[in-house]
């Protein structure tokens, strides 16, 4: 059984498809909202992520970022990494201060190493590297928030060519959060029921929403996940799914630009960019599991 909540100007309305009696697994799924496509562009380096700021985005390939006009759509500035490197492999992108910090990766070479690569949204040249050596998988996302840097190190069931075992199992994937010099101070791995859905890829999107919850996306599918910081342990609190259609996974970014914020995407095969409105406020944090003290008398045995 799947509960799906399709919110509107009228409210919410829950509905409940299938009549089977759902496991305790299916039954503890968290509830799927719909969201609402209001805006696509043409966008040829549309390949694995979009940034966004208040006058432009910024369509992500591997080696190439361009500069786009928000409003008209237009093509204004390319960056183009040569083919012999050192830039391999960008995932995703997020402008901060003027900046465009990118989430690079030499996917899919072992042994996995990693770097924020970073940009001048003025002028589209490449300013800063901040390397991650060999770490703890294949860096995909970078955003900020609460004063922090967040990123996701995926790690995947395939096989890439020429090599015998998975790239890393993707049931190593996890977020992270990172001082101001992207030292790890802290880490979450992803529930394993998102990471079924992942497989044999990976998280590949990550964005804060204006909800203040953690909004992933994995490499296929039109879904995102809301995600909150646990109470304790080291798993992250599965909140709800958002269906995008058209999506196929990759790279998001909320737009916290000013005005009702919403979830730009891409769509690779049509070399697109897709934004939607999300109804994030209808989207309720479920409280935390209880926890009990016991004094003389009453302890648990």
């Amino acid at each position: 059984m799947r509960t799906k909540i399709i919110a509107g100007a009228a409210g919410a309305v829950l509905l409940t498809f299938g009549l089977s009696i759902p496991s305790a697994a299916a039954a503890a799924e968290p509830p799927v909202y719909q969201a609402k496509l209001v805006r696509t562009y043409d966008a040829f380096d549309a390949n694995q992520a979009v940034a966004v700021d208040k006058k432009n985005f910024y369509a992500v390939d591997n080696r190439n970022v361009t500069k786009h006009d928000r409003a008209s759509g237009e093509p204004l500035l390319q960056f183009v990494s040569d083919s012999a490197g050192p830039i391999i492999h960008m995932d995703s992108g997020v402008v901060v201060g003027g900046k465009l910090y990118t989430a690079h990766s030499n996917y899919d070479a072992s042994p996995m190493a990693g770097s924020i690569e970073v940009y001048d949204t003025r002028t589209m040249r490449h300013v800063e590297t901040h390397s991650l050596g060999i770490d703890r998988g294949s860096l995909t996302w970078i955003d900020r928030h609460d004063g922090a840097w967040w990123a996701g190190f995926a790690n995947y069931d395939i096989v890439p060519d020429g090599q015998t075992e998975p790239y890393g199992q993707t049931y190593n994937t996890q977020v992270v959060k990172m001082d101001d010099h992207f030292q790890i101070v802290e880490a979450w791995t992803i529930p394993k029921t998102i990471l079924d859905r992942f497989k044999p890829m990976s998280n590949s999107g990550g964005s804060w929403g204006p909800d203040g919850r953690l909004w992933l996306t994995g490499h296929d599918l039109g879904e995102a996940y809301v995600m909150t910081l646990p109470a304790a342990g080291a798993e992250l609190t599965w909140v709800a799914t958002v269906e995008l259609p058209g999506v196929e996974g990759q790279g998001i970014s909320w737009d916290r630009s000013g005005g009702r914020p919403a979830l730009w995407t891409i769509k690779r095969s049509t070399k697109q960019v897709l934004v939607f409105d999300v109804p994030f406020a209808s989207i309720k944090t479920p409280p935390n599991g209880s926890s009990h003290v016991y004094g003389p008398g009453n302890f648990q045995k």
